[in-house]
This record gives structure tokens, C-alpha cells and sequence, in this order.
């Protein structure tokens, strides 16, 4: 009698593919930093690559946005309104691309270093010479363990800030976007929390 031969079925995958995702920011040292650092926080590092472009405008980022999206599955530009004269060309020049999402910050990223701090809807405006980013990162100095904060410096504010100041920061800025919806006014705002869900998202499994 032949001797039977057992071969092994092959198991179907229980768990989704983990995405490529591609962050490009126009900071190259702080906020740039701040989100690598996060992404290793979340293990999702491994999925995620944060770069810094070469342009700080925000058309010019989206730009190399469209020219990298091939290899990646998903694109997010971290974008600060500030006084960008390009920042209504750069979202529609990312709207017709389905895997490329703009993260908004108005006026910058260092508002939501100030959120750690406590919910904030004082608008920012140009005053004293001054612009609106410079006038939030002012206001960040203002406060515990940032006095010396220079957007420039190659410093992990992710993790001086982790813990009850990152939970303050991931609960509020969901609630002032629900009021932006609501007034129509989005500065101050930023999305930079979606960041955070997308890294969080990657660090777990999905089933299929």
C-alpha cells in the first residue's frame, strides 16, 4: 500500500496587511522629532516613516507628497497654516489623491504642544511685529518645562511631555475641532491627534 502523503494546508491570514504610512512635516527638527518619537512610542515606527522634504510652504510639500505616494499606502502632510499665502492650494492640490490627507495645524504644530497645558481658543493674530506662530510658541514658553522651547533644536518634547499632559492634549483638540464644526473659526486648532489614532491603530493587529 503507497505510503499516504499529508500535506499541510496553508492557514488563511487572520490579520490585515500593516499599512506604509509616509509623514512629511516642514519642521525638521522639533515637530519632526516629536512625531518619530511618538510613532516609536506607539511601536508603530516600523510602518511609519517622518520626513522632512526639503520646503517648508505648504503647496511645495504636498507637491513631493504626490511625487512619493506610490510607495507608500497611506500620506500625511503636516501642515501649518501660520501665514502660508499657499496653504488653500496645497489642500486642493491634495483632495483629488485619495491617499494623501492634509493634518492641519492653525497656526502651527506648537499649538498642540500648548494644548498639554490646557484648552485654548484665544485666536492667534499677527501683533507686534510678531506672526501667529511666533505669538503661540511665545505663549508655550510661558509654561512648565518649555521655557527654553526653540522650534530649531533637536529636542523629544514627546517624551518630556508624555503622560497626563499628552492624555490632556489627545482629549482636548478632538473637542475644539467639534467647535471649529461648529464655528467656523479653526484658529487655534489642530489635527495633530489624528497622528496619534493612526500611530496607535498601527501598533495592533486589525483582523480581516
Amino acid at each position: 500500500m503507497a505510503r499516504s502523503i499529508r500535506l499541510f494546508d496553508r492557514k488563511a491570514p487572520r490579520f490585515k496587511p500593516q499599512p506604509k504610512v509616509l509623514i512629511l512635516c516642514e519642521d525638521s527638527q522639533s515637530g519632526k522629532r516629536y512625531l518619530e518619537d511618538a510613532a516609536f512610542h506607539f511601536r508603530a515606527n516600523a510602518q511609519v516613516e517622518v520626513a522632512h522634504c526639503g520646503v517648508t510652504h505648504p503647496s511645495g510639500i504636498v507637491e513631493r507628497a504626490i511625487a512619493r505616494q506610490r510607495d507608500f499606502d497611506k500620506v500625511f502632510c503636516a501642515l501649518d497654516r501660520d501665514t502660508h499665502l499657499c496653504f488653500d492650494r496645497a489642500v486642493d492640490l491634495a483632495k483629488p489623491h485619495p491617499k494623501i490627507k492634509v493634518i492641519a495645524s492653525f497656526p502651527c504644530f506648537e499649538f498642540w504642544l500648548l494644548l498639554h497645558f490646557g484648552y485654548n481658543r484665544k485666536p492667534f493674530a499677527a501683533a507686534g511685529g510678531k506672526s501667529p506662530g511666533e505669538l503661540v510658541t511665545k505663549s508655550l514658553r510661558g509654561q512648565p518645562l518649555m521655557e527654553n522651547y526653540e522650534k530649531g533644536k533637536n529636542v523629544s518634547h514627546f517624551d518630556l511631555l508624555l503622560g497626563e499632559p499628552f492624555q490632556r492634549a489627545r482629549s482636548l483638540a478632538p473637542k475644539i475641532i467639534e467647535d471649529v464644526a461648529i464655528s467656523g473659526e479653526p484658529n487655534p486648532s489642530t489635527e495633530i491627534h489624528l497622528l496619534m489614532d493612526e500611530f496607535e491603530t498601527l501598533s495592533k493587529p486589525q483582523p480581516i
